[in-house]
């Protein structure tokens, strides 16, 4: 057997992956469709947040490291070989039972009203923020792993995640689900943690934060796409919503630890069935003219 290919047993061997919550659903699925046509092969998949995923990559813990911000150069120095395999966005999130929450869909937060609540916390009351809401707490939460969520939320904010300010929360169930259990919360997190893929409306108890991109105040009819799944990802696929906070989610390899088997997967979750389960899930496809410059990063052999 060469480099995980086998001349009569096809493709084998074990292909461990980690990293952000964001793509950790869809390595699932693809693993599980790879492994109809290879049954020889096996995986091994746990999510861990970005940060996890670099590091375990970079020190050979696992073959592939999902990956849902932009790299660092010291990791592109220590031999990291990002593979773009879907687009998304990362989403401000607030509780549904806010006691002003028709208002706040209505007016949005603005990017500078953003970073006096989750960066300098100048803005530490809703009031503070709109003379019209609650004269309560903002209960800010943000993330306590190494996050791509939170590493690009913190970037359309100018900054980094060690800069966001508020209460830290593990992972982006985690973090969904403190949004959900306190009315008066506001946070962020990835597509699929907020929307109901069945319904494409948002989940119980969670909302997609508007945001007021033109600072007038209120959500204009070409800022408004939050109602429904497939309205956002167009808008994420059209530049409607901005990137940040939209980003590209990564397959990271090692380039000192490739083989065929790893080269044949990236390549298959490039196939239009494969790319066909991301508009499914809340992602955005790659268009024709990535997926041919993605794939032309995989030739393991010549690295």
């Amino acid at each position: 057997m060469e480099q995980g290919f086998d001349k009569e047993k096809g493709y084998m061997g074990t292909i461990s992956i980690s990293g952000a919550f964001a793509l950790y659903p869809l390595a699932v699925l693809w693993a599980e469709d790879f492994k109809k046509i290879h049954p020889h092969v096996r995986f091994n998949i746990s999510a861990g947040g970005a940060g996890k995923g670099i590091s375990d990559v970079l020190t050979n813990m696992v073959d592939i490291g999902l990956v849902s911000r932009d790299l660092h150069a010291i990791e592109i120095e220590r031999g990291a070989l990002p593979i773009i395999v879907a687009n998304d966005a990362v989403l401000g999130s607030l509780n549904s039972a806010h006691p002003n929450i028709d208002l706040l869909l209505a007016r949005g937060i603005s990017q500078e009203e953003l970073k006096g609540i989750f960066l300098t916390r100048t803005i530490k009351t809703w009031k503070q923020l709109d003379a019209r809401f609650v004269d309560k707490q903002i209960e800010v939460y943000v993330r306590s792993d190494a996050a791509g969520a939170a590493e690009t939320w913190a970037k359309y904010l100018g900054a980094s995640q060690e800069d966001l300010q508020g209460i830290g929360i593990f992972g982006d169930p985690g973090l969904a689900q403190a949004i959900k259990d306190h009315p008066l919360a506001i946070g962020f997190n990835n597509i699929n943690y907020i929307y109901d893929l069945k319904s494409k409306k948002p989940s119980e108890h969670i909302v997609p934060l508007p945001l007021d991109i033109n600072g007038n105040g209120s959500i204009e009819p070409e800022e408004s796409c939050y109602s429904h799944l497939d309205s956002l990802t167009r808008a994420v696929a059209t530049g409607k919503y901005p990137s940040p906070p939209a980003r590209e989610l990564m397959f990271v390899l090692n380039k000192q630890h490739t083989s065929k088997l790893l080269e044949e997967f990236v390549r298959f979750v490039m196939t239009e069935k494969q790319q066909a389960y991301l508009l499914e899930n809340g992602f955005v496809p790659l268009d024709k003219q990535k997926i041919e410059e993605e794939n032309s990063k995989i030739h393991a052999r010549e690295l």
